[in-house]
């Protein structure tokens, strides 16, 4: 692997500073308009909760499965830096798209619901355009930090929990800022908001490209502008993102009828995307025996299957975490009670409580970028399978106080909004223990031929775990009153047996996971892992 090392700044290559400020901004556009879309649907299009959480599901999901392709691509053609830019645009587009929002659905004398069809379609096309531009930037803007560093360089963990907070500034900021826009100024400012500063991150990302020196490029230079039928591999990659735009306006909004799969996913039609995401991980399990049995040495084999294996068991982590944007924000806006939280300064509604998750990791960064090198200094730094399980537990235990503030409503006979800041703080102690360690371990475990590809599938497993998501939240729908109103006493019964069983889903893969994970780590065969 290529190394930069020059332009050093606070013992890191300056290149990270520029992936870091692009991510940010990235992230702040990502889910600023993340924050917003399950209010936004419900609210302003008056889709059912259930159809809410599984577009939120499928669209986010769609966004991480992409990847895979698109670090596929970056890998044999384009290069990280082209695929990064190409991202960016599409996700400009697309943000910007977001902010045509049209007009408030209303219900009809019959009880249907009468949308404007054309904003609909809009927010559809603007999904797809963003779900594309995550493709192609996401895999390929953390590969670039990887091959920012050598392959054992002490200070990549910690390169990339850096690059991680940045993700994490956005992600607080975008927030409160989106969610104070568009309660003052409505959902279309927010999202606009979310796009401008998405083109900023452009900018910074075109300017900055100077400082990858070479790292960032395709391993064969030429191979985009090789012919196919008369025209360059290349052209055709831009042709073929064209036409997968409009397929996946149109996946987006397709669900399939099958008896026995429909129960299966709780009553609820498959969607499109689901099947699309399912297609993708058999097709990356078959490649994956093909490779590791034909083009690996044993090691290597081994450590392949060791990364295929936790970056499956993230897609559970990530199918609880991602609750974050749907139950848990439904359960802030119907059942919590967030006057607590205000000051002169700032009220805070439903959308703006997804802040905690950005502000504890920013919080939380520099003291697990320092503890895992101590640990290791002492002897005592836990394996990354280990890692994994602790992560987890502590997903489980944030879904524990939650059920216990359902149970325990304060004197205004609501959930106080203590536990769900509460419930954030252990949230992003297991999600430090597994998201940057899970970045650093697709770099340092995967073969170095196939880094993007298996950068992309750790994406398509975060993409399962937004389906995941999805469809748990189903289990957490709550119908309206006949005033259009919510239940409080209800919302808290509903949500409290809902955030019991992720509970307990949590805390036991944990436990499961620490028993196998010293046959993982021997498997890793890196340093004291591999003993």
């Amino acid at each position: 692997m290529t190394t930069a090392t020059h332009d050093h700044f606070l013992g890191h290559p300056k290149g990270l500073y520029v992936c870091f400020l692009t991510e940010m901004w990235e992230r702040f556009a990502f889910y600023g308009m993340k924050t917003l879309l399950f209010l936004y649907l419900v609210k302003h299009h008056m889709f059912d909760d259930a159809s809410g959480y599984l577009l939120l599901g499928t669209y986010a999901g769609l966004a991480y499965a992409l990847p895979l392709i698109g670090g596929m691509l970056a890998d044999r053609y384009l290069g990280m830096r082209k695929a990064v830019v190409m991202g960016a645009i599409l996700l400009v587009l697309g943000q910007l798209g977001m902010a045509v929002i049209g007009e408030p659905a209303t219900k009809l004398a019959d009880g249907s619901i009468q949308r404007d069809a054309t904003a609909v379609q809009i927010m559809y096309l603007s999904l797809a355009l963003i779900a594309l531009g995550v493709g192609y930037l996401k895999p390929n803007i953390s590969t670039i930090v990887g091959r920012l560093y050598a392959e054992r360089d002490p200070k990549r963990e910690s390169g990339f929990t850096i690059f991680y907070m940045g993700i994490n500034l956005g992600a607080m900021a975008s927030s409160l800022v989106c969610a104070w826009v568009a309660r003052e100024f409505g959902y279309g400012y927010g999202f606009g908001l979310a796009g401008a500063l998405m083109l900023v991150g452009l900018v910074n990302f075109v300017l900055g490209q100077k400082y990858f020196r070479g790292v960032a490029e395709a391993s064969d230079a030429g191979a985009a502008q090789q012919p196919f039928f008369g025209i360059s591999i290349g052209n055709w990659i831009y042709l073929g993102t064209a036409v997968a735009l409009a397929v996946i306006w149109q996946l987006l909004q397709m669900k399939v009828s099958f008896g026995p799969l429909n129960r299966l996913m709780g009553g609820h039609e498959v969607t499109a995307t689901e099947l699309v995401a399912f297609v993708m991980g058999v097709g990356l399990l078959g490649w994956l025996i093909q490779f590791t049995t034909k083009q690996c040495s044993k090691v290597e084999a081994q450590r392949m299957w060791v990364l295929f294996t936790l970056t499956a068991v993230s897609a559970l982590f990530w199918g609880l975490y991602e609750q974050s944007y749907g139950a848990w924000v439904a359960v802030a806006e119907r059942a919590t009670d967030l006057s607590v939280l205000n000051t002169r300064l700032y009220t805070w509604d439903a959308g703006a409580t997804t802040f905690f998750g950005g502000f504890f990791v920013v919080l939380c960064s520099p003291l697990f970028a320092a503890l895992w090198p101590i640990l290791d200094r002492k002897g005592i730094n836990p394996s990354t399978p280990m890692k994994f399980a602790i992560a987890l537990v502590f997903c489980g235990l944030a879904f524990g106080a939650l059920a216990y503030g359902c149970a325990n409503p304060g004197d205004a006979g609501k959930m106080s909004a203590w536990w769900l800041v509460l419930a954030y703080l252990l949230l992003v102690f297991g999600e430090m223990a597994l998201s940057p360690i899970g970045l650093s371990m697709v770099t340092t475990l995967s073969v170095a031929r196939v880094v993007g590809l298996m950068m992309g599938a750790w994406f398509l497993f975060s993409a399962f775990g937004e389906m995941i998501a999805g469809r748990l939240s189903t289990f957490a729908s709550i119908q309206p009153e006949a005033n259009g109103t919510y239940s409080v006493a209800k919302s808290l019964s509903v949500y409290g047996s809902f955030f019991t069983n992720m509970m307990w889903i949590g805390i036991g893969a944990g436990v499961l996971l620490a028993l196998v994970a010293p046959l993982l780590r021997r498997g890793m065969h890196i340093g004291a892992e591999a003993k």
